[in-house]
């Protein structure tokens, strides 16, 4: 991790955040405050903001209103200092059709400024068991293969921040256990994880808070230790039903 970056005792803060798209208000005054190491689960319907909320964190939508900061610092101030700390799996996997699965690593690889390359693209091909598929295009992989390949792009430059928005979108019960394995970092260290998922005994299992959104806001916020999945459930159903 660079110089500085720890300086705050945050990862990762919202403050009073609202993103407005035309007429719709995809967030309304989020206020989110992220530990380092911490790993927070969103949960909401669609259209809550999940979404919006990543990208916002992960500077690539401007907020409306609000502020981000990353290790104490406003995003605004340096964009490419906060993707530097940042790894993102979004809807979108960011991968290219055409190359194959290490190529595309190689390609992000060079983007990131990753030292030792190659040895770095292979140890994360085989960190989510893509390696024995290395050579093969993206076109012809499963979408829960290029799901792992999206995680592996993610991780390659070893960032200490991790937003994923939904990252157990078609995997398997053996790719999910990868997906928890990549939330620690490298040495053990534990990863600061904000992850949106509409899988509440999952979502639950992985992260030390859990966060709900409803409509661009934040209507429950509680630690995972106080909750088990009929619990959270019984809560989610109710703030829906106050809509």
């Amino acid at each position: 991790m660079e110089r500085g970056a720890r300086e705050s005792e945050l990862a990762l803060e919202a403050r009073q955040l609202s993103v407005i798209y035309g007429r719709t208000r995809a967030l309304a005054g989020v206020d989110l405050a992220v530990g380092w190491g911490e790993r927070v689960a969103l949960f909401g319907p669609n259209g809550a903001g999940k979404t919006t909320l990543l990208r916002t964190l992960a500077s690539l939508t401007r907020p409306t209103t609000g502020s981000v900061l990353i290790g104490g610092q406003p995003i605004a101030r340096d964009p490419l200092r906060a993707r530097r700390l940042v790894g993102v799996v979004a809807h979108q996997t960011y991968l290219y059709d055409e190359l194959t699965a290490r190529e595309n690593l190689r390609f992000y690889a060079r983007l990131y400024g990753v030292a030792a390359a190659d040895q770095r693209v292979d140890a994360v091909l085989e960190q989510v068991g893509m390696y024995q598929r290395r050579d093969e295009r993206v076109a012809a992989l499963s979408r829960g293969m290029q799901q792992r390949l999206a995680l592996a792009r993610a991780v390659l430059h070893d960032p200490p921040i991790l937003l994923l928005d939904e990252p157990d979108t078609g995997l398997d019960l053996a790719s999910f256990q990868v997906l928890e394995a990549l939330l620690l970092g490298s040495a053990g260290r534990e990863r600061t994880v904000v992850l949106a998922s509409h899988n509440l005994e999952q979502g639950l299992r992985l992260a030390h808070r859990v966060v709900l959104l409803v409509a661009g806001r934040v209507v429950y916020a509680a630690p995972s230790a106080s909750l088990d999945p009929a619990a959270l459930e019984a809560v989610y159903r109710q703030h829906l039903a106050q809509r």
